[in-house]
């Protein structure tokens, strides 16, 4: 395994308890639209075995021609160690980064994409809707739909409806709304639902989309192979 150390170059405040930590892109890392990462704090493997709260699974937000690993994530004021510590680090901080992945490409088979994500889970569709809006080929349109209930949305400058584009982003802050534009959605009966968030959320909006009569293998989940069964059951 190869663990990749960098800096941290630029810290972005996106909302009041979202930040995006802008990393030097290190010698030879390269990466592809919805990639995860292992994000870890210096010290990690100080000691006989890795220091485990000193490291989270995190989304890359950005893509490798804006020359930045971006991890955006939300700080609450109750925290774990890992996030009080990520609460105030310098420029110049190094951290590491190692086992990077991508479960969540762009399938490019010609159908429509739905986007379906829950507060600071959008910052995985980042890439994909820019990299979609770099090169469009074989995709008919891409619909953000994203619930966040304390109206503090993310990227706005991005998830921003481009009908030149065939590109759509709404926003909504309440359950209901959400989940009554998801059967909405499900109405396309052959398009791809991405779905990101909390396994409650995954496992809810499987539960919609099964019921309007999505099938499994239209449903792509940021998870490994091997996690996959728990929520896709044929």
């Amino acid at each position: 395994m190869q663990i990749y150390w960098t800096k941290i170059n630029k810290i972005i405040e996106e909302t009041p308890e979202v930040k995006t930590y802008l990393l030097d892109c290190p010698k030879d890392f390269t990466w592809e639209e919805g990639s995860h990462t292992h994000f870890a704090l210096k010290g990690f493997n100080a000691g006989d075995k890795p220091n485990r709260s000193l490291v989270r699974h995190m989304s890359i937000s950005s893509l490798p021609d804006e020359d930045a690993i971006g991890i955006t994530t939300r700080i609450k004021e109750q925290c774990s160690e890992f996030k009080s510590i990520l609460r105030n680090p310098e420029v110049g901080n190094e951290v590491a980064i190692f086992k990077t992945h991508s479960n969540i490409p762009l399938k490019r088979e010609s159908k429509n994409v739905y986007l379906l994500s829950s507060g600071v889970g959008l910052a995985t569709f980042r890439s994909l809707v820019l990299e979609y809006l770099k090169r469009a080929d074989n995709i008919n349109q891409i619909h953000s739909l994203n619930i966040d209930s304390s109206k503090a949305f993310l990227f706005t400058d991005i998830f921003k409806s481009a009908p030149e584009k065939n590109f759509s982003a709404q926003f909504v802050d309440n359950r209901k709304d959400y989940y009554e534009e998801v059967k909405n959605l499900a109405a396309d009966k052959d398009g791809h639902f991405y779905i990101v968030g909390s396994d409650d959320f995954i496992v809810q909006n499987i539960e919609v989309l099964r019921e309007q009569g999505i099938t499994p293998e239209q449903i792509m989940l940021d998870k490994r192979e091997n996690e996959l069964s728990k929520f896709l059951i044929n």
